[in-house]
């Protein structure tokens, strides 16, 4: 009897082609796509966001000749993911809620609906790669194309998901994705490749938030002199030059937000580089963590390559990095991820971050929550 496998399908062309690839295999597939916006205040999005469209992945599950179903998953969505991301913007972080919404939502409710209905497997059309080890321990392995690489967003998944978990593209580079697409005639391999947040109406997220949140303040050098006057702090993240209106001899450059003050921080360049973070709600895929003093890779951001830094547990479900390289704009509530290699080892959410020794005249942002 043929293994079945449930597809996450957002209508794209590497979730199509996993699809695709597997019922190639033998698999019994079934598209599944997730829709999250039915919840009060959401934009009308008709069906189709920046990730995902119902009518996209329905045309491609019917290209394929496999069953497809759609479940609103709004208010997990709302509740744990969209309620942290305007928090952390609140408490002047600059959230990066994929990989949250991977770890608790996407995977977590197909594996639900797996159970349910009795599927052997999941996939999705991730550039990512598995492997296991002697002890039936898995791991993931970054994507064959290193421009496509999307282990980064992955970095909170654990054995429950990566047993089950099938990752068909992961071996191909994007244009092979495409091409198999156009040698099908699949209209997926028409269709604008995703960016950015789903969720952003353009690039705009005020919807989610009050009129409160985007009260005007000042702009503050480093000494607390005000420089100029922002529009509302979640307008604004930590490296950022763009858009602050200021006439400066020297660049200036977002170091801090200051929410108790309603305050965005300025200063030069140079005090964005930093070596030292520490990292929460962290998540090791392999459920063991590297030990203290490892030597390891990190990323602080998807696009950024990942840098050497030595690892320390600091507490539960915490760590700190220290960077052989001071790094630039580490962002508190940005994901910093872990490597060997090309193995993903886990991750957390950067909370704070500080150079070694602190020099005095470098601004350091508020621990959220504290």
């Amino acid at each position: 009897m043929a293994k079945s496998v449930l597809v996450c399908m957002s209508g794209g062309v590497d979730s199509t082609v996993a699809a695709l690839l597997l019922k190639r295999q033998g698999y019994d597939v079934v598209g599944l796509t997730f829709w999250f916006w039915s919840f009060p205040r959401a934009p009308a999005f008709h069906g189709t966001t920046k990730c995902c469209s119902i009518d996209s992945a329905s045309l491609a599950a019917h290209e394929l000749g496999i069953p497809h179903n759609v479940v609103d998953a709004s208010d997990a969505f709302q509740r744990l993911v969209l309620d942290d991301f305007v928090a952390r913007l609140r408490g002047g972080e600059t959230p990066n809620p994929c990989g949250r919404c991977n770890r608790l939502v996407r995977f977590g409710l197909a594996v639900a609906y797996a159970n349910e209905h009795g599927f052997d497997y999941i996939a999705t059309g991730h550039h990512a790669r598995l492997a296991s080890n002697e002890k039936g321990r898995f791991s993931l392995l970054r994507g064959r194309d290193p421009r496509k690489d999307q282990t980064y967003f992955l970095y909170g998944l654990e054995q429950d998901v990566l047993s089950r978990l099938l990752l068909p593209v992961g071996e191909l580079e994007k244009e092979e994705v495409f091409a198999i697409a156009r040698r099908e005639q699949l209209t997926a391999a028409t269709l604008p490749e995703s960016q950015d947040l789903c969720f952003a109406v353009g690039d705009d997220v005020s919807f989610l938030f009050d009129d409160r949140d985007y009260a005007p303040g000042p702009i503050l050098d480093r000494e607390g002199h005000e420089v100029g006057r922002h529009r509302g702090l979640p307008r604004y993240t930590i490296g950022q030059r763009r858009g602050l209106g200021i006439a400066s001899p020297q660049p200036l450059y977002v170091i801090g937000l200051d929410p108790g003050r309603n305050a965005v921080i300025v200063g030069g360049e140079s005090e964005l580089m930093r070596d030292t973070l520490i990292a929460t709600d962290a998540v090791y895929a392999c459920s063991e963590s590297p030990t203290d003093g490892a030597n390891i890779e990190a990323k602080i951001r998807y696009r950024s390559p990942a840098s050497s830094a030595r690892f320390a547990a600091t507490r539960e479900s915490e760590f700190r990095l220290t960077f052989e390289t001071p790094q630039r704009a580490v962002t508190p509530g940005q994901l910093a991820v872990l490597y060997d290699g090309e193995r993903l080892l886990g991750g957390g959410i950067i909370s704070q971050s500080s150079t070694s020794p602190a020099p005095r005249d470098v601004y350091s942002p508020p621990r959220r929550g504290g």
